[in-house]
């Protein structure tokens, strides 16, 4: 039987209805098994870029911030040698036949995809990239001959200058996370995926982008322990409304206000929705006309609460073209919603206080970057749980390259390689597919 009552309706980015009557519990990361490979792909698949190590080798300029090492340049065919190189890699990688092990040659680019038996026998998520960055280097001097006293440089292309770093400084090798010396604390590898990495993974499709990092943070909500015990129903039902559009609300409302609204219509339109669904209801009507209204259901008024948020920025972001809006949106329409309904904004008025900050840090006085550099882990946003980032990543997907710092610059690597996987690209979809067997279990 499941655990809880709820049971919603999941529909897709096209406002298409792909699973019935889903049980709360079979959306979740401990049971469904799409959002279970979209977090172990994230860890086990890992890029080499050929031609950068070869550049690097050819010319000695390695390991980023100008260092050119003369002396023991290595002119190596790396590229037109891209196949042998992924058939040698394999052979290292591999445990045994079947196990999962791929590695393909994407242009001048390798994508090796770890087997899980390998990372399975350590307890650290780097393992896919160190066991990669291993294999690439060992196969590069095997294969080519690298006399002993050029072997370093070969290290140095291909790690970068890891270990005088604590990340991997101009490595030809990339992961989705980030090393765990950048991580704030416990639970936070998920959360430290900037929101122009998503952007790029599901080709900056606005919808798809909200269910991806949705999934990640609420995944790295679980493992900071937030979603254990009376917290589990929170986290569930935000990622239902908010991540994977469920009863369709997120996308009804954005194609309601989509051409003419604001962030104020938005707000008319939850409300309206919230009621009619019997979420809130009046609590008390002063003198003035003013109502205030209440709810037996905080959880799911959150829920609701953050997928008006998702919508307020597609539809203010949308009309801008501009990802400068966001931190702005997020502010004003938590504070307006609190205002309208006397209820707590998003994550409980968290989302509203990051507001504040994010606006500052990201393109105002201070203006350190754009809205998709941030991520769950950064000092400014990573307050707000779980269903703030989506809305980040939204804004980001509907940004007309406004941005210095655009997905395409910063994060364009990661829609080459995970561009044909069907989790990253569809995750609405393949969540609700999952869920329906996990429905027929329950």
């Amino acid at each position: 039987m499941p655990k809880y009552t709820d049971v919603v309706d999941l529909y897709d980015d096209y406002g298409k209805r792909v699973a019935k009557d889903i049980p709360l519990e079979a959306i979740s990361p401990l049971r469904n098994k799409a959002i279970k490979k979209i977090v172990s792909l994230t860890a086990r698949t890992i890029a080499v870029d050929l031609a950068g190590i070869e550049k690097a080798l050819k010319t000695g300029s390695m390991t980023g911030g100008g260092v050119i090492i003369k002396g023991k340049e290595m002119d190596l065919p790396l590229v037109d040698n891209a196949e042998k190189i992924a058939a040698c890699v394999k052979e290292k990688v591999q445990v045994y036949d079947g196990d999962g092990t791929e590695v393909k040659v994407k242009g001048k680019r390798l994508v090796v995809i770890v087997p899980e038996e390998r990372m399975n026998a350590g307890v650290e998520y780097t393992t896919g990239f160190t066991a990669t960055a291993a294999a690439v280097t060992e196969t590069i001097i095997d294969n080519f001959d690298v006399p002993m006293y050029k072997a370093n440089m070969v290290k140095a292309a291909v790690w970068g200058r890891y270990p005088q770093t604590i990340n991997f400084q101009g490595a030809n090798i990339k992961s989705i996370l980030d090393v765990p010396q950048n991580n704030e604390g416990a639970g936070f590898a998920l959360r430290n995926i900037m929101a122009n990495h998503v952007v790029s993974l599901v080709n900056r499709n606005a919808m798809q982008g909200v269910a991806l990092s949705a999934i990640y943070e609420q995944c790295g909500s679980l493992e900071m322990g937030d979603t254990v015990g009376n917290s589990e129903r929170g986290s569930l039902l935000a990622l239902a409304y908010q991540g994977l559009n469920a009863n369709n609300i997120l996308y009804s409302i954005v194609k309601k206000n989509g051409k003419t609204g604001t962030v104020g219509t938005v707000i008319e339109s939850l409300m309206e929705r919230a009621i009619d669904d019997g979420v809130i209801r009046v609590k008390e009507t002063l003198p003035s006309g003013y109502k205030m209204y209440t709810t037996d259901d905080l959880p799911k008024w959150n829920a609701y609460a953050a997928t008006g948020m998702v919508a307020a920025v597609m539809v203010n972001v949308g009309a801008a073209r501009a990802a400068q809006g966001v931190p702005g949106t997020i502010l004003y329409y938590n504070d307006l919603l609190e205002h309208e309904s006397a209820l707590p904004g998003a994550d409980y008025g968290r989302a509203e206080g990051v507001g504040v900050g994010m606006s500052f840090f990201s393109h105002s006085i201070y203006g350190g970057g754009g809205p998709g550099l941030f991520h769950g882990n950064h000092v400014v946003t990573r307050h707000a749980k779980g269903v703030l980032i989506p809305a980040v990543t939204a804004g980001n997907c509907l940004d007309g390259g406004t941005q210095t710092f655009s997905a395409e610059a910063t994060s364009g690597l990661f829609k080459e390689v995970f561009g044909d996987i069907e989790e990253f690209r569809k995750p609405m979809q393949c969540v609700a597919a999952e869920a329906k067997k996990v429905k027929n279990k329950l």
